[in-house]
């Protein structure tokens, strides 16, 4: 193999990374949307007639991929085992104190006894923040000659984002993410517990299921099924005992809210498809940190038009200019999205997009938890049993995806 060669496939390891925002826990490798997450099946997958069922992250942006991509060549085992740690530790830490911010954030009460509401708001503050690191590291790449934006005669720029990168795409997707994020943040600003409304998106594969039986003619085995039953009827038990305890902190239009939610998260896998087409049909290979700069450059966008639509951007503004603790939360919460993203990142570039899709899903349920146990939720026994059933079905859904990706490896090792 000649140096010239070796050098094109070193960048590709490098570079040949999906991933479309969160939800913000909300984020895998490939193409995920923004809340936090699963891969997207690449067109030649043998599951392609079936939509993605393994959710990400909040935060994780809830996913799917484009072509896999090429993975960094193996280490050694003790290498592996510290680059593993690394890359889940990021992931855990960034996103389970990013689940606590956003709770905390909701929670909050001024002097005078207001809370924030002003969900869109937030969503502009936090896709800046993502906006923000991705040019940085963008421009980081592109003056450290690590980035795709070399010129014609091989001169790196300053930029290193990839060049001809079709931004129209991204509008669509930028859409349908904010709008996803934004009911489940009105969700919690209008009493939806943290718990219920994490629990309740982790059932995002059920619009899914829905559109692709509607729309694609996509075929499920019963245990598919069951996972989602289980974690819809987890989360319905779990909500309804708060009710009956008369500790609920739900409200009627919370729940109509991540419902709102769970159906832009079920668009969001149509749109990111298309985007993936459209990619293709271009003749481009976006880099992570373009998905992750130009995906949540147009969810700003969109969030500024609809704050301002509903004159929540200057109430945002008087609330944390007079209320600097919730301030400080927010830029907190923004920080941790975009840093979660980018251990994300590494940990897909390392290991199989499986891993991470793992790790980020298992983190929803820490959340959950560490919320009951530390945020003064009371749950009484008929809901832990939701929990427990809710729970269940998603790692039985976690389970079945390991399965189903070593069965494939074992496919293609013995051809």
């Amino acid at each position: 193999m000649d140096h010239e060669t070796m050098k094109r496939r070193e960048r590709m390891s490098q570079n040949n990374i999906f991933l479309v925002q969160k939800s913000n826990d909300t984020m895998s490798v490939e193409l995920v949307d923004q809340e936090v997450g699963t891969p997207l099946k690449p067109s030649n997958s043998d599951d392609n007639d079936k939509a993605p069922l393994l959710p990400l992250d909040e935060g994780e942006s809830d996913v799917d991929a484009l072509p896999p991509p090429v993975l960094e060549p193996p280490a050694d085992t003790k290498t592996q085992a510290l680059q593993l740690l690394f890359g889940a530790g990021g992931i855990y830490a960034s996103f389970l104190y990013y689940g606590s911010l956003q709770e905390d954030v909701f929670l909050y009460e001024s002097e005078d006894g207001t809370k924030f509401t002003m969900a869109w708001f937030l969503q502009v503050l936090e896709s800046g923040a993502n906006v923000a690191f991705g040019a940085a590291a963008l421009v980081i790449m592109g003056l450290t000659g690590n980035g795709s934006g070399d010129d014609a005669n091989g001169s790196s720029r300053w930029w290193g984002g990839t060049p001809n990168l079709p931004k129209k795409p991204f509008l669509s997707s930028g859409f349908s993410q904010v709008c996803s994020k934004g009911f489940t943040s009105l969700a919690l600003a209008n009493g939806l517990s943290f718990p219920v409304a994490t629990l309740a998106k982790s059932g995002k594969m059920a619009p899914v299921m829905i559109g692709s039986l509607i729309l694609g003619g996509a075929t499920y085995g019963l245990r598919e099924y069951l996972q989602v039953l289980a974690i819809i009827s987890g989360t319905a038990i779990l909500s309804m005992s708060k009710k009956k305890s008369g500790a609920s902190e739900s409200t009627t239009l919370g729940v109509v809210f991540i419902l709102l939610a769970l159906v832009m998260d079920g668009i969001t896998g149509g749109v990111q498809k298309r985007l993936l087409a459209d990619m293709k049909s271009a003749k481009v290979t976006p880099q992570p940190y373009d998905l992750m700069t130009f995906t949540n450059l147009f969810m700003m966008m969109f969030a500024i038009i609809i704050s301002f639509s509903l004159g929540e951007f200057t109430k945002g503004l008087s609330y944390c200019a007079h209320n600097a603790k919730v301030f400080t939360l927010i830029w907190k919460f923004s920080m941790c999205s975009a840093v979660g993203q980018s251990f994300i990142f590494y940990t897909v570039a390392r290991f199989d997009p499986l891993v991470c899709s793992t790790v980020t899903t298992t983190r929803k349920i820490f959340s959950v938890l560490l919320s009951i146990l530390f945020k003064g939720h009371h749950v009484p026994a008929q809901g832990w049993v939701g929990l427990a059933l809710a729970i269940g079905g998603i790692i039985s859904e976690v389970v079945n995806k390991v399965q189903g990706g070593r069965h494939k490896m074992k496919s293609k090792i013995s051809m």
